[in-house]
């Protein structure tokens, strides 16, 4: 199994779990990860339930 990867910048999780801290997404039916720094800049418009493309 791969390691996750976040939708945004590309990071890479050190081991093949989701790390706890990583924020998971559905979007037009596709399972996005988010990592917690990416979440973090992002907070506003994830609450506002604004899709990715408008971050």
């Amino acid at each position: 199994m791969a390691s996750a990867t976040c939708a945004l910048c590309g990071q890479q999780a050190e081991s093949e779990d989701v790390p706890l801290t990583w924020m998971t997404s559905i979007e037009d039916g596709r399972k996005l990860l988010y990592c917690d720094r990416c979440a973090r800049e992002n907070v506003r418009s994830i609450e506002g339930k604004l899709d990715s493309v408008y971050w």
